[in-house]
């Protein structure tokens, strides 16, 4: 991994992006035919208060603090990417994911004038995907409309459940009452929608968990994320860690909601996400399947082809180092070339999530590497029964899907 040191000027940061390129274009082990797929995350890091199992790079700021720095941050994106140009030119961006934090703390306005500068700078496809989340305690009517108007087509909200006893286990600023008003408000709004619930919470039920998935349902939801609440470290919960469901009452609970997704006409597609035909999330499916994301904003992380390597690089992840550097033009913290022998389990840890599996020529033109370097992992783990092959295609099994973490790591580098 290369740290990247501070420029003294705009013009200096320029030069050392120029720099790169020239190194990014060199030749090198991995012969990539074509590039994949394009998307563009934007990362927002402030939030109302920060929940205790969040583990992102998100700042508190109260609805009592300062005001938000949205002008300048919006000015540090611009001038973030303006900088990666060079490295993207003339791809097209096929989505767009506001993420953070929480971003519907920035105004509609801010929102606005932030994809208008995106579509200035890059070239996107005309049904663009450009998702953005929200959560329910930031909700006020009409507010989302507003986004709408700006151009965001997909929101994401964060409702985690509809319990306000659960909510405030896992510290939540919203009640239940204002997760539906948001999610009423939200499919009044958008065409397409994603409501995220987690499970496994603490003090939660089977029971409880079925009348949030009746809750959620009665929304008909194009989209549904669900994830079990897991303690990261370096988070509220790792350091005083709640009572949480047994894996057994947690298993029990996944079941129940593919078996009631299921019934709602909704597809399981990936391991946490739930969708009906046409609004599975574009961006999330790029990720999986290896695409390219350029990310910006602080701390944001972007994963990048060339013609003989895969690089990924990371943004300063502090808000106000982050605006400096942008600013400057040198928002880039680290940057470092994915190893050769590492390509297979980072490509594995993604797409093996996809219900559908991948395609061996996917593989292939997405990493340069050829089939002889996951020959000994794919023998495994069919030996395993973790995958199914088929026409050249690799598939996960229902155990590959619940022993998803036994299968990637059958991967890794020796």
């Amino acid at each position: 991994m290369i740290p990247i040191q501070p420029q003294d000027s705009a013009s200096g940061a320029q030069a050392a992006v120029q720099r790169d390129i020239q190194h990014y274009m060199r030749p090198g082990t991995l012969q990539l035919g074509s590039l994949p797929p394009l998307s563009l995350y934007v990362h927002l890091p402030w939030c109302i208060r920060k929940c205790p199992y969040c583990d992102f790079n998100s700042h508190e700021h109260g609805r009592d603090g300062p005001e938000l720095p949205e002008d300048r941050y919006i000015d540090a994106l611009v001038a973030d990417l303006e900088s990666a140009l060079p490295l993207i030119w003339g791809r097209t961006v096929h989505s767009i994911f506001i993420g953070g934090g929480t971003p519907s703390l920035f105004a509609p306005e801010s929102i606005d004038r932030l994809l208008a500068a995106i579509r200035a700078r890059l070239r996107m496809e005309a049904d663009c995907e450009i998702t953005m989340e929200a959560n329910p305690g930031t909700f006020e009517t009409d507010r989302f409309r507003a986004f709408r108007a700006a151009g965001v087509t997909r929101l994401s909200i964060g409702v985690q459940s509809f319990d306000d006893r659960l909510l405030q286990a896992v510290g939540r600023v919203h009640d239940g009452a204002q997760a539906r008003a948001a999610v009423r408000e939200a499919a009044d709004s958008f065409e397409t929608f994603n409501i995220d619930l987690m499970y496994a919470l603490p003090g939660q039920t089977e029971l409880d968990l079925a009348r949030d998935l009746d809750v959620a349902m009665s929304f008909a939801p194009p989209h549904l994320s669900v994830y079990h609440l897991t303690i990261e470290p370096n988070t509220y919960f790792a350091k005083f860690p709640p009572a949480i469901p047994e894996d057994d009452l947690a298993y029990d609970m996944l079941d129940r909601i593919t078996a009631r997704t299921a019934a709602a006409g909704m597809q399981r597609y990936e391991i946490s996400a739930y969708a009906r035909e046409g609004h599975q999330c574009w961006h999330n499916r790029n990720y999986w399947q290896f695409g390219d994301y350029l990310g910006i904003g602080a701390g944001a992380h972007s994963k990048l082809s060339f013609a003989h390597r895969i690089v990924r690089q990371v943004r300063f992840r502090d808000p106000a180092r982050y605006m400096d550097q942008a600013l400057a033009g040198a928002p880039l913290a680290q940057d470092s070339e994915v190893r050769r022998a590492d390509l297979p389990f980072e490509y594995m840890l993604n797409a093996l999530r996809l219900r559908e599996g991948f395609a061996l020529q996917d593989f292939m033109e997405r990493t340069g590497l050829p089939l002889s370097s996951i020959a000994k992992g794919l023998d495994a783990a069919q030996a395993k029964g973790l995958i199914t092959r088929d026409l050249g295609r690799v598939v996960p099994t229902e155990r590959g899907f619940d022993f998803l973490s036994d299968l990637q790591e059958l991967f890794l580098a020796e």
